[in-house]
């Protein structure tokens, strides 16, 4: 008799081990598939490939932006006065955060997920998203904003600094 406890005991054992673990892998599988880091766009990303000008087609896509266009952007507006752009002469700002690798970010200023239309809107109106951020509003037109983040899009650390 206390030969088939044990047995019985063993197996029910080896069936709580085996439930525990196929829960583990299912909660994994949930976590991963609702969890907001797993949306990092990485997996939307369109094939890399030159432009002509030094700068690569963007790895997030922007309808009707211009990354070369971007660059000048930038510039114009005076985004290097307060971030490090990659591939932006003078761009060494250090008041706002350094824009390097921002094809590789899951969010915008800590608040949007990093699509296209979430950063069109953070360039154009931050105030908007996070109101009282030292980001001013600048009055970045939408074909700017949409060159501007196309250009953003290029800055991944797959490829490094862009010339």
């Amino acid at each position: 008799m206390g030969e088939q406890l044990t047995a019985r005991g063993s197996r029910a054992g080896r069936i709580a081990v085996l439930v525990i673990v196929l829960l583990l892998v299912a909660g994994a599988i949930v976590l991963a598939i609702w969890s907001p880091t797993a949306h990092d766009f990485r997996n939307t990303r369109v094939v890399t490939a030159a432009l002509g000008s030094g700068i690569d087609k963007p790895l997030i896509e922007v309808p009707g932006a211009d990354a070369r266009n971007g660059r000048a952007a930038i510039q114009r507006y005076g985004c290097m006065s307060c971030h490090t752009v990659p591939g932006v002469p003078g761009a060494q700002g250090t008041a706002g955060p350094p824009l390097t690798d921002f094809a590789d970010r899951s969010y915008i200023a800590g608040m949007l997920l990093n699509t296209a239309d979430n950063l069109v809107h953070w360039i154009q109106h931050p105030q908007e998203v996070v109101p009282g951020n030292d980001m001013p509003e600048l009055g970045v037109t939408d074909n700017d904003a949409r060159d501007i983040a196309a250009y953003l899009y290029t800055l991944t650390e797959e490829k490094g600094v862009l010339p």
